[in-house]
């Protein structure tokens, strides 16, 4: 059994924490939840956040831990610190009581029962619980939430020959030989799962990475993508620049993306450059939208957090869009932008950090009316053929109270 442990740091990686736990994250090529399940083999059972995570419902999302006075995790449950990010090629000793990345304890195997209560509020430190020493394993930390950026390039590096191995895919290694295409340019491979399509006059340069078409995937005629990339099932690409990136299952892109996640069920539909940002769920942006990833000065960017604004340390760095935000035809974002989820902003450059379920044309931004939210929530999901159910409006539903009175964002 395993049980994904969002600590405190975890717990403020807005504007993504306002509506879902850290494990349903997509960093490199899968979803967090999905890679401790590759790296353990073994499915996640349950996760344990914030209680504003409690009634969180998503797909094959496991529940939120049980609860109660005397909920206890059983001996030999591994419990997983989600910030910590194996490699997917790296070795996990199954016999291990205990698993580290540089030095840090990533994931225990409990040796006694443990108390649920231990976990609900962030401070539980796996490593003060750790029977030492701990195996060392490849992997990454996640201190900030922008080291989902940080981090894509060398993850995806080492995701997606170990997604590869592991799947009914081709190797497309013709390296320029197709006059209509596909046209491989580089050392690295293209790998296509069994029920990607990819259409004549397409070019794959692997000189910097592999590249991964999963089932149901279509990279369209006129598209050059550059790796390393992850393109998700069912997701269509369409035209210009991909690089770089992970596109998460059923997105739309149309346009240049570099250096991006989408966690999934996003559209970018049409031109805009976006680069070094992160896509929620139901996220869709308006055609002509345009991130700034690079400042002027070529310093480092800055960012709003929960604890302040901060230095990134990070050259480039474009917008963090929380789940169900839209935005309108022509929006421009400057660097380091953070939109909380659910807003829908139009018409003039935004503020560096929106706070959620805002609504409108320009700052001072109004209240986000939660009727009309749902239903353009519900409207967007019905066009994926997807209903927005009882459990997920009461979810949205309590995100949204809670926005009113969140004093740590900027007010609207």
């Amino acid at each position: 059994m395993i049980v994904l442990y969002d600590d405190h740091r975890a717990r403020q990686f807005e504007p993504f924490a306002t509506t879902r736990p850290l494990g349903e994250m997509r960093a490199g090529a899968l979803l967090i939840r999905e890679r401790w399940a590759h790296a353990l083999h073994d499915d996640v059972s349950a996760f344990a956040s914030g209680e504003a995570h409690r009634t969180f419902v998503e797909f094959d999302a496991p529940p939120f831990v049980a609860t109660g006075p005397a909920a206890t995790l059983a001996a030999g449950t591994i419990v997983v610190n989600t910030r910590a990010l194996p490699f997917l090629a790296a070795r996990m000793p199954a016999d291990a009581n205990a698993w580290a990345i540089n030095g840090r304890v990533a994931a225990i195997r409990l040796s006694e029962p443990l108390d649920v209560a231990l976990l609900l509020d962030g401070g539980f430190s796996l490593g003060a619980d750790a029977p030492f020493p701990a195996i060392e394993i490849e992997g990454v930390w996640l201190d900030e939430v922008w080291d989902i950026i940080r981090h894509l390039n060398v993850l995806l590096a080492s995701d997606i020959p170990a997604l590869a191995a592991q799947l009914e895919c081709t190797s497309l290694d013709d390296h320029g030989s197709s006059a209509r295409g596909p046209v491989v340019v580089g050392a690295h491979p293209l790998w296509l799962e069994s029920g990607a399509i990819v259409e004549p006059f397409t070019v794959f340069d692997t000189t910097l990475g592999p590249v991964l078409l999963r089932k149901g995937a279509t990279v369209q005629s006129f598209t050059r993508v550059a790796g390393p990339c992850y393109v998700g099932r069912d997701s269509v690409i369409v035209a210009d620049r991909i690089s770089g990136s992970s596109i998460g299952d059923t997105c739309r892109v149309h346009g240049e993306l570099s250096a991006s996640v989408l966690i999934g069920h996003a559209n970018k539909g049409h031109d805009g450059f976006v680069g070094h940002s992160i896509l929620g769920r139901w996220v869709n942006l308006g055609a002509g939208t345009v991130t700034s990833n690079l400042k002027n000065s070529y310093g480092t960017v800055a960012l709003w957090t929960p604890d302040g604004i901060r230095d990134t340390g990070l050259q480039f760095l474009g917008t963090l869009f929380g789940d169900h935000v839209k935005t309108g035809i022509g929006m421009r974002l400057t660097t380091g932008t953070v939109l909380g989820a659910g807003s829908n902003v139009m018409d003039a450059m935004p503020p560096k950090a929106v706070a959620p379920f805002s609504w409108g044309s320009r700052a001072p931004y109004e209240a986000f009316a939660l009727d009309k939210f749902l239903s353009t929530a519900s409207r967007m999901m019905g066009r994926r053929r997807l209903t927005l159910d009882d459990a997920q409006r009461a979810h949205l539903s309590g995100a949204h109270a809670r926005a009113e009175t969140d004093s740590r964002w900027p007010a609207r």
